[in-house]
């Protein structure tokens, strides 16, 4: 395959770009990747690797970055080193001198290519100093220059359908992309769509009276949140539309209160009044709302105060109640949804405040709840906050998909409730009398109820799982949440402290077997301390350490048999239906206890003749 054709001159025209030369950003450069690394989260919320890239034009390289929408293409393959694609659209962004180009749109034109031309390095913009870049190999000086076929000479003519990413001539600064976003830059814009505006909220303190208002934007490279207070509250509040599309600049960028916040972005916005916010009539090239569902049955796997998107049909409402706040003394009206979705299983939803008083739908519609927190009283539950949003059948698959199957089969279904398939409380012991086979327990369904079936086992571990044995928790007592490293500590967001290590604990997934089957047995820190022996801190130490030891305890926890109580309940898992075994209680083999048990048995069963 001959090789495509590179757009020459493309990377020196970014490196010494301006903000106004639309022909430049409307164009769609054809440029080859020299190499990928990934970057790991540097700290903060982000938990989202991404990926620094190295593009060439055959003549010099220039350093850039993968938005993070991008990143399957690197981790599935799709693009590897020597790749050429067409840019379809980018923004450059000016990082202590030099600039960096910021992809985030592309189209693969040859997956596999030879290396075109002896590309070299730029020099920074006015000469000044900034971080390296990344020098990719370059053959020897008296190596034959690549055939002058496999650039072209001119760029390709822009597009007339594509709207602009940088600055208009109209005098507008550049638009950049919600992810690029950081306390570092000052002249920016952004181009994004509300896609949920909150009640103005007060409050009154040591410190004075005041008002807010937030709002989450969203544009096609993520989302973040901007909050305006006092008098920014009276300049904005009306003139900001839920739904509509604004070019925003003047803002200040602070790191994100994550306590107030569902929106995954490590930094947010402070609105000024000096801030300059212009409503766009042209909205098509910004996405409305994304969403990741979980299933309602799938909520059981989501941690309390995790916050998940959820669509279902709503089949019962509420009548309008209120609750007197403790720390202001008002009432907040509240109402609860049911709501239901095609695993069977309801949910109860609660909407407060003016959601609640203005919520008077009665028709059994598909909503779709975007930031919506999780609880766990009486079992899981849905909260909407002020920073979640809901859409009343929203035109998307998923909603359809819903709607026909609530109008064919749903409406005459009965539904398991989180509440009643959580245990009531209360330890699950172990009974030598009610030891059921691993085959009999499958064979009875148990877990498949609508409620937590408890049973006893002794069982020999074939298999522990490796992967994931382990998980960092806040070292705080009572706490257990797993928490994020951020430099030199480790955040835990319910505790909103930062410790210097944490504390691992386990996470246990084995394959237990006897005489009669197989099945696989879930188990968090006390059964992990009872298999290996050790503390999960000083399994990691050891996994970190030294590779064979590691095995060698992974080896050693093979064929040891214990008795275990173990409750039984039903998931849905990627629209499968399965029962997981969850360890209550793991006991050592006391051969002393279990003679004595057999003998008792034998002496019984004697004098019952």
């Amino acid at each position: 395959m001959s090789p495509a054709q590179l757009t020459t001159g493309i990377c020196a025209r970014l490196n010494s770009s301006e903000n106004d030369d639309d022909d430049l950003f409307n164009s769609q450069p054809i440029v080859q990747f020299l190499s990928f690394k990934r970057v790991p989260p540097s700290g903060g919320t982000s938990t989202m690797d991404r990926y620094r890239v190295i593009v060439s034009d055959g003549e010099h390289f220039l350093q850039s970055m993968l938005a993070t929408q991008l990143n399957p293409l690197v981790e599935e393959e799709q693009i590897v080193k020597h790749s050429i694609a067409v840019i379809e659209k980018f923004t450059c962004n000016l990082v202590q001198g030099k600039k960096l180009l910021i992809i985030l749109a592309l189209r693969v034109v040859q997956k596999d290519a030879e290396k075109i031309g002896s590309p070299g390095p730029l020099h920074p913009r006015g000469g000044g100093s900034g971080p390296s870049i990344e020098t990719p190999p370059t053959p020897a000086a008296a190596a034959s220059p690549a055939p002058s076929t496999s650039v072209t000479t001119t760029a390709p003519p822009p597009q007339p359908t594509r709207q602009p990413t940088q600055g208009s001539r109209s005098g507008r600064a550049a638009v950049y992309p919600i992810e690029s976003l950081s306390p570092y830059q000052n002249n920016w814009t952004i181009k994004a769509r509300v896609t949920s505006k909150s009640d103005i909220r007060t409050w009154s303190n040591q410190r004075g009276e005041g008002k807010l208002f937030n709002i989450t934007l969203m544009d096609e490279s993520g989302e973040i949140r901007a909050t305006a207070f006092n008098a920014a509250v009276d300049e904005f509040y009306d003139r900001i539309q839920e739904g509509k599309v604004y070019y925003i600049s003047k803002a200040k960028v602070n790191l994100a209160k994550k306590k107030f916040s569902t929106v995954s972005n490590e930094y947010e916005l402070t609105l000024e009044r000096t801030t300059d916010i212009e409503e766009c009539p042209d909205a098509s090239d910004v996405p409305t709302v994304k969403f990741n569902f979980v299933t309602i049955a799938g909520l059981q796997e989501i941690p309390k105060d995790a916050v998940c998107d959820v669509i279902g049909v709503v089949k019962e409402v509420g009548e309008l109640s209120s609750i007197t706040s403790k720390a202001t003394n008002k009432e907040i009206p509240k109402r609860e949804l049911t709501v239901v979705d095609d695993t069977e299983f309801s949910v109860r939803v609660t909407l407060w405040g003016k959601q609640a008083e203005q919520f008077n739908v009665t028709d059994q519609p598909v909503i779709a709840f975007k930031g919506a927190k999780v609880g766990d009283f009486q079992g899981r539950s849905l909260s909407i906050m002020s920073s979640s949003s809901l859409i009343i059948n929203p035109d998307i698959p998923e909603a359809h998909r819903l709607r026909g199957w609530y109008d064919a089969i749903g409406a005459g279904q009965t539904y398991q409730s989180h509440t009643s398939s959580m245990p009531s409380g209360g330890g699950v012991n172990f009974d030598r009398a009610e030891i059921r086979s691993l085959s009999e327990v499958k064979g009875s369904d148990l877990g498949m109820s609508d409620k937590v079936d408890t049973f006893s086992s002794r069982a020999t571990i074939m298999h522990v799982k490796a992967d994931n044995l382990t998980y960092p928790a806040c070292p705080a007592q009572g706490c257990n949440k797993k928490v994020l490293q951020m430099g030199d500590s480790w955040r835990c967001e319910k505790c909103d402290k930062s410790y210097p290590k944490p504390e691992h604990r386990y996470m246990i997934s084995m394959a237990v077997a006897d005489y009669s089957g197989q099945a696989w047995f879930q188990g968090f820190n006390e059964v992990g301390r009872v298999v290996f022996g050790i503390s999960a801190d000083d399994l990691v130490e050891i996994r970190d350490r030294d590779d064979t030891q590691y095995n060698r305890l992974l080896e050693k926890t093979i064929g040891t048999t214990y008795n275990f109580a173990c409750r039984a309940r039903q998931d849905n898992y990627n629209d499968q239906v399965r029962v997981r075994y969850g360890i209550s209680r793991i006991l050592p083999l006391n051969y002393r206890e279990e003679a004595s048990y057999l003998s008792n048995l034998l002496l019984r069963n004697e004098w019952s003749r």
